[in-house]
């Protein structure tokens, strides 16, 4: 006897009050719908509702692979994120006093007599922002100049902030943290058009810790937490990269699932335990297989450089 392992397709029908022999009872809500009969081992059964989170996933993440590719890779990495048309700062200020910060050094320098930045980089909520206007397809980098989910900032700001990006259904808001734990908080909060996004440079904690790199959360907490995260829409900084384990480095990437990642080297000369870029170029060859990877600034890392200059020094 062969073994049926196609699905059989039957339409509910009023049985008129006769059980025949061999029939199934259906509630009577089903007449006149199909059903599918299929093998245990050969299928999964969704329910409409799964389905329909599935698909809705794809679609997201095929819409904005779509949208994003004609654009990306274009540019030399002048600006944070090559997608972004402008940043919006309703909140600045950080603690997490990462030691490549650019913005924090920014707020101490040059902006240190400027309003917002008199008393440091402090966290503080800027009213006036609340009057900017966003266009249909702008792509808004939400907080470069602070991390709005530090767990120093109130909710109550992050909430004037989320209720604020409501009225622009139709502009896109990257969220970037190095806490996004805190995302679970406003879950219910966060609308269609914004991206969630982490920065994660390396897979090691102890390269973190000996290198006094942050007080943010490690990258591990940083990795467990967004992993968790239910979101169709999320993205990755591993900038600057950090030295890594490829394998282990590759697979908290792809479990995250991001749509998108953007990799790139420090841009301000902090000597970093960074990577060789060969190691790089193999994260980026991995993971470019299951997701848009976009490239930032792409170097050797700096004591590949000095190694090189001191062999051309020594030829002399």
């Amino acid at each position: 006897m062969t073994r049926r392992t196609e699905p059989l397709i039957r339409k509910v029908r009023s049985s008129g009050g006769k059980y025949p022999k061999g029939r199934i009872n259906l509630p009577s809500r089903w007449i006149n719908k199909e059903v599918i009969i299929a093998p245990k081992e050969s299928y999964v059964v969704l329910s409409k509702k799964d389905y329909k989170q599935m698909k809705k996933i794809f679609d997201n993440s095929m819409f904005l692979r779509e949208l994003f590719e004609s654009i990306l890779n274009s540019n030399s990495g002048s600006k944070m994120f090559s997608i972004v048309s402008k940043t919006w700062n309703p909140v600045t200020g950080c603690l997490h006093e990462c030691s490549y910060c650019w913005a924090r050094k920014l707020a101490e320098t040059k902006l240190r007599n400027s309003h917002r930045y008199r008393k440091g980089f402090l966290p503080r909520l800027n009213e006036n922002e609340f009057k900017a206007k966003f266009n249909e397809g702008d792509f808004i980098f939400v907080s470069d100049m602070g991390d709005l989910f530090g767990g120093f900032i109130p909710k109550k700001w992050i909430l004037q902030v989320l209720n604020y990006i409501r009225k622009f259904p139709k502009t896109y808001f990257l969220l970037l943290t190095k806490n996004p734990s805190r995302y679970k908080e406003f879950i219910e909060e966060f609308s269609e058009n914004i991206i969630l996004g982490t920065t994660i440079e390396t897979n090691k904690d102890d390269l973190y810790l000996e290198n006094k790199i942050s007080k943010a959360p490690l990258p591990s907490v940083r990795y467990e937490s967004f992993k968790e995260i239910k979101w169709s829409k999320k993205f990755v900084s591993i900038e600057p990269i950090l030295d890594f384990d490829l394998e282990e480095f590759a697979k908290w990437i792809e479990q995250i699932m991001p749509i998108m990642i953007y990799i790139g080297y420090d841009n301000y000369s902090n000597r970093l335990p960074e990577p060789p870029l060969s190691k790089t170029m193999k994260l980026i060859s991995r993971l470019s297989k299951t997701t848009l990877v976009i490239k930032k600034t792409l170097r050797p890392a700096w004591y590949e450089t000095l190694k090189q200059s001191v062999f051309l020094e020594d030829m002399k």
